[in-house]
């Protein structure tokens, strides 16, 4: 009990600096968009208060909801294809291969690289009529299959997910190489000793021990992945006709290039809601399904 009341002042004192930052950068300005979603405001007239009405067209908007469902794609696609993705890999570069760091290396890179340069990387790539990926169709033989990736609705979607899924790999192959070394050696000699085959180790032993791991990668992943923006900015601009359009670019759009305010924070709140309550069903999720295990 002495030990616990020295220390806690000196905590108190270490944590306070990071704590006001964080009030200042984060819980003061998503109070002050709670303040202005009830405002009619173009950010150089007077503001007038008109309550909820914001709210009331903001769950009447076609687009809202477009953006609402594409921000859903990409979730899904980031959860169910980053997270396995990234495991797999970690579990293989686990294994202390020849050459393991450089692949962490490489792994890695998309991370660090500016999203403006892999986007237009990609879009090239994407490109309708000299782009890499039409190119190697027309290689095979299989010029029918080229598409215009980004130009087309039904392709400009899935197209924008690829390039999301393959920038953050490696985000969560670090994450989960890091969460591998903890687990300690015994456990596996101990399965050897039993005649355990390397499935059964990384089903019985791997798996289980990454829980934890695994649940905090699936919250970042959903969390990043509400607030995508730049990267779908540069490549599509939201179209062809709102088909890539996410919430963040319908928000900076209502706000900056309407001069729309009160709407924007509108919005903005409606995305805090959204992280709020995707992260808490996750957890809860994740959470029961290892309680059952």
């Amino acid at each position: 009990m002495d030990t616990v009341s020295k220390t806690k002042w000196p905590i108190i004192v270490g944590m306070a600096p990071a704590l006001l930052i964080y009030l200042v950068f984060a819980i003061v300005p998503i109070l002050i968009s709670f303040y202005y979603s009830t405002m009619s405001w173009n950010g150089f007239s007077d503001m007038e208060f008109i309550g909820l009405a914001n709210f009331r067209e903001a769950l009447g908007d076609p687009i809202f909801w477009q953006s609402l469902k594409n921000n859903l794609y990409v979730v899904a696609a980031s959860v169910f294809g980053q997270v396995p993705i990234a495991l797999f890999f970690a579990l293989l570069l686990n294994r202390k291969l020849k050459g393991g760091k450089i692949f962490r290396t490489i792994g890695f890179m998309p991370v660090v690289i500016s999203t403006v340069i892999i986007s237009l990387v990609w879009g090239m790539m994407y490109n309708s009529r000299n782009g890499l990926f039409n190119q190697l169709l027309g290689a095979v033989g299989l010029e029918s299959w080229a598409q215009n990736w980004l130009g087309d609705p039904k392709w400009a979607m899935i197209s924008v997910c690829i390039t999301i899924i393959w920038q953050f790999i490696g985000l969560y192959l670090i994450i989960f190489l890091a969460g591998l070394q903890n687990i300690p050696d015994e456990l596996y000699e101990a399965a050897e000793i039993d005649g355990a085959s390397g499935f059964k180790k990384t089903l019985n032993i791997t798996l289980p021990m990454m829980k934890e791991t695994i649940i905090v990668a699936v919250i970042l992943c959903i969390s990043g992945s509400l607030r995508t923006f730049d990267l779908i900015y540069v490549m599509t601009s939201g179209g062809p006709g709102h088909s890539t359009e996410v919430l963040a670019m319908y928000m900076f759009d209502q706000t900056f290039s309407s001069t729309r305010f009160g709407y924007g924070s509108t919005l903005s709140i409606f995305i805090f809601i959204f992280s709020l309550g995707l992260v808490y069903l996750a957890t809860l999720i994740l959470r029961r399904k290892s309680a059952a295990d």
